[in-house]
């Protein structure tokens, strides 16, 4: 008796529960690839000898279903203006990120941070360029707007590496869409 009413309450449980739509999770997908642009704005040293510069960047995130966490591996560059006398830099970097989707009403707000290899080259105009290659980290927050055939975000996330110890640390701002 106490089982078959236990059963029939979780059937009535399931049936009556409300079901969430792929197009209220935003139509998740397993996979995604994405591009991405903006501004970079030097911090802290690198401000010093740098100016504003801009990003570019490719992604692919790797959604898991259930769970608030997904991964996400970035490629970027990035591309910091000349001040008088400092170098013109150049950072590439590959980054490998964990996403933590927050709770979310419309647009979908998210926190993004990971590690990965920073490979910058500097340019000082009439001497060769110097390049090395770091391990550094980022930390961020971003917004997804889902649309219609692709996702849009927008995120800023702090970048830090250590050259010499001397502490290079950006912040790009991008504005992507995934597919």
């Amino acid at each position: 008796m106490k089982r078959s009413l236990f059963l029939a309450i979780t059937t009535i449980a399931l049936v009556a529960a409300p079901r969430v739509s792929n197009a209220q999770l935003g139509a998740l997908k397993p996979f995604q690839l994405g591009i991405a642009g903006g501004a970079s704005q030097p911090m802290s040293d690198l401000k010093t000898s740098n100016n504003m510069g801009y990003n570019g960047t490719v992604a692919m995130a790797i959604n898991l279903p259930f769970i608030p966490v997904g991964l996400r591996v970035d490629g970027a560059y990035n591309q910091f203006g000349q001040k008088t006398g400092g170098p013109k830099l150049h950072v590439i970097s590959a980054t490998g990120n964990i996403v933590w989707k927050l709770p979310n009403v419309g647009v979908a707000p998210y926190l993004i941070g990971g590690a990965g290899l920073y490979m910058q080259s500097a340019e000082i105009t009439g001497a060769p360029a110097v390049s090395d290659n770091h391990l550094g980290w980022n930390a961020g927050a971003g917004i997804n707007l889902p649309l219609a055939v692709f996702k849009a975000f927008v995120e800023a996330r702090y970048n830090s590496y250590s050259v010499n110890g001397t502490n290079v640390q950006f912040v790009p701002v991008t504005v992507g869409i995934m597919f």
